[in-house]
């Protein structure tokens, strides 16, 4: 919006205007817009970037989530995963 239609518009004028035009969605703020052009500038587009974080697992917690998957087949993976990381974190404490 900021370079759409008839003129250039200020952040501050984006808000506004979006506001206006789509009173039955959240409201955006000027941090949003802002971050929402300097992506555009940087990428030339504004769809979502998947994240590039990925988790580095060791072969012995894998096949501990997958016995611990066996064992509690209801307990969400995520969960467990945790728990392994933890009960990890713990005994290298000690």
């Amino acid at each position: 919006m900021i370079g759409y239609g008839d003129r250039a518009r200020t952040q501050c004028e984006v808000v506004r205007l979006f506001r206006e035009t789509h009173p039955d969605l959240p409201p955006l703020n000027q941090g949003t817009i802002s971050k929402i052009e300097a992506q555009y500038r940087e990428m030339g587009h504004v769809r979502k970037v998947p994240s590039k974080r990925q988790a580095v697992v060791d072969d012995d917690t894998k096949l501990n989530l997958l016995l611990a998957l066996e064992e509690n087949p209801i307990t969400p993976a995520r969960q467990l995963a945790r728990d392994i990381e933890d009960n990890n974190n713990n005994h290298n404490q000690v």
